[in-house]
């Protein structure tokens, strides 16, 4: 395994993730969830973003290119979703926990496109085609694992900060989580549109 590749993938994919920027948006969304659903959401999300990564690593550029969908449009509509969320957030309609289940906070935003998001698939798909053989291959599957497993475990242990906030904190929080997921979602569609317009002024 080349441990200098797989550094390289780990740090990469570690900043793009941050497992410690996720923490509020984590605890906002799962604020209302007992300790059980919280961890559960938590595993979910990760296990999540582990397959839909895996498969963006094996089979992105083929799949995007079937489906004549550019990378830009698929960073768009994740910064689509993310202000869906982020309104949800900053209005309140996330409080109420009969207004959500653990799987879908777990699927969506937390899984995708927030873990497994355009940065980290592109990242990704980018590390994959540099690869020159199953060493390469293994350095990166090895990466991707680690990251997850690191984000796995802040994610894990963030619930004790629910005892220390306590509703109002929590609420505090969800707050500024959502304006947080909305400054996020308009850059993703910032960046999507400057990508567009490139594209067309110069083109390949």
């Amino acid at each position: 395994m080349d441990l200098k590749l797989f550094g390289e993938v780990f740090v990469t994919l570690l900043v793009i993730t941050d497992p410690p920027g996720m923490v509020p948006i984590f605890l906002a969304l799962t604020g209302p969830l007992a300790a059980r659903e919280r961890n559960r959401a938590a595993w979910q999300a990760v296990a999540l973003a582990l397959g839909v990564i895996v498969v963006f690593a094996v089979a992105g550029r083929t799949l995007l290119d079937y489906l004549h969908v550019d990378l830009p449009a698929l960073q768009a509509a994740g910064g689509l979703l993310l202000v869906l969320v982020a309104l949800e957030l900053l209005t309140g309609k996330a409080d109420d926990p009969n207004q959500q289940t653990t799987s879908n906070i777990a699927l969506v935003p937390l899984g995708t496109p927030l873990l497994a998001g355009p940065g980290a698939i592109v990242a990704t798909m980018l590390f994959v085609q540099q690869a020159e053989g199953w060493a390469d291959y293994l350095s990166i599957a090895a990466a991707i694992v680690a990251v997850m497993v690191a984000v796995w475990l802040v994610l894990r242990f963030s619930g004790g900060i629910v005892k220390v906030l306590r509703p109002g904190g929590i609420e505090v929080l969800t707050r500024i989580a959502g304006l947080l997921l909305a400054a996020i979602a308009v850059q993703l569609i910032a960046d999507a549109v400057a990508a567009f317009v490139t594209g067309y002024l110069n083109p390949a």
